[in-house]
């Protein structure tokens, strides 16, 4: 067979409506953490004590963010995109080839690539686009190994960062790691004004920092995490976890086990880094209380967002979060669009102004536009414009985008 025409993508009325509405969630959640890197200096995303009011309303607005938000999302939207390579392959040779299956994923991550670099040097450093399609590229050779394999390879991967950053924090001076910890104000106001200049003025930060972080930080962190998240992620799905497959019971189980689990580790962390005052002594081990709180939180959310789709499959919430899903890719950058415009110097130039506590009203209003907007474009479209577009370049032809009635209807069922 072809790997154009009969390989097309797949029809919203395939699609399964819980891994869509998990999907949106997690984007819209990614957004709480994101909204940090948008609106102040990078080093604010580790330490929040370098920059702004940290007491009051403030504190607590990034207390909670911290504790429910921060890695939690990113988690689960890396979980979901390994399923998805599951999902994407499956469909594949269903309909061709193994071979058809191999040479469309390595064509869909290749592009993703060059999306994520785009939106990478273009618009926003703090892409994640490019460490997926990367990442993907290793973990596509491994998606026929049994689920217990991949699981194992993934916790295998997730831990190497960890490991290292704990030798490092048990073996070396503190001081190697206190400019980025705590930064020197020239440096941060020098971010500062950067951002509020106007869009050819930041691009030397912002490709110096992307080229960073795609680069050592990719080596030395982001494809452990990432690539072990998909892996777990693959084993999830072939579990039936992620397809909303198992009983209500498992799932209030898995919600009730994470959440008790994930929050205990984060809180600890919190308390840890508390009593070193914010100081350079407790920044590389306080950053591993999150890093392995948020993965068993990730799997409560899962399964909270799983045992509602099984609860209200027709509901107002399952729906609408579907609808933000099936048009993720295209809500990400809309993200990076309304945000660097409220922020940035081409824009409103609010960086570095905004409270937490502001922040989070910006984030809901980001919000109120996504997801009627998304709800709205799948009545008269089959896919996000992103979306379409990814899938033209993937197959080399041109996926209808246009809803038909009797097609709106059965996708409206199916995302029901």
């Amino acid at each position: 067979m072809s790997e154009r025409a009969e390989d097309g993508p797949t029809p919203p009325s395939e699609r399964i409506v819980a891994l869509d509405a998990l999907r949106g969630v997690a984007l819209l959640g990614i957004l709480l953490v994101n909204i940090w890197l948008f609106s102040m200096p990078e080093a604010a995303l580790s330490n929040p004590t370098v920059h702004g009011d940290f007491t009051g309303g403030n504190y607590w607005a990034w207390f909670g963010t911290h504790v429910f938000a921060q890695q939690k999302f990113i988690t689960l939207f890396t979980l979901l995109f390994g399923a998805g390579i599951i999902l994407f392959t499956q469909s594949v040779r269903s309909k061709s080839t193994e071979h058809a299956a191999t040479v469309l994923s390595a064509r869909r991550f290749g592009w993703l690539v060059l999306f994520g670099l785009a939106h990478a040097y273009l618009l926003w450093y703090g892409d994640i686009l490019v460490a997926y399609g990367a990442c993907a590229f290793g973990v596509l050779v491994l998606r026929d190994l049994p689920a217990r394999t991949l699981s194992a390879i993934g916790i295998g991967l997730i831990a190497v960062p960890s490991l290292l950053e704990i030798l490092a924090a048990l073996t070396a001076d503190p001081s190697v790691v206190a400019d980025t910890w705590r930064p020197a104000e020239s440096v941060l106001r020098a971010e500062i004004e950067t951002y509020r200049s106007g869009w050819i003025e930041q691009f030397d930060h912002r490709a110096s920092t992307s080229f960073r972080r795609q680069t050592t930080d990719f080596v030395g962190y982001t494809a452990w995490r990432v690539g072990g998240v998909m892996l777990l992620g693959m084993a999830l799905f072939k579990w039936g976890v992620m397809t909303n497959e198992r009983s209500a019971r498992f799932y209030a189980r898995l919600a009730a086990v994470g959440a008790v689990s994930g929050l205990a580790v984060v809180l600890a962390g919190v308390a840890y880094i508390h009593a070193h005052d914010w100081g350079v002594e407790g920044a590389l081990l306080w950053r591993q209380f999150n890093y392995w709180g948020s993965l068993p939180l990730a799997a409560a959310y899962l399964a909270l967002v799983m045992w509602y789709c099984q609860w209200r499959p027709d509901g107002l919430a399952t729906r609408s979060f579907a609808a933000v899903g099936r048009t993720a890719f295209s809500n990400y950058i809309l993200q990076t669009v309304l945000a660097t415009s409220i922020f940035y110097g081409h824009g409103l130039g609010l960086f570095g102004t905004v409270t937490r506590v502001e922040l989070l009203a910006i984030v809901v209003a980001i919000w109120a536009v996504q997801v009627p907007l998304s709800v709205l474009w799948l009545r008269y479209f089959r896919y996000g414009p992103i979306e379409w577009l990814w899938r033209a370049l993937t197959y080399k032809s041109k996926p209808p985008l246009r809803e038909s009635r009797a097609g709106s209807d059965t996708a409206e069922r199916s995302d029901g």
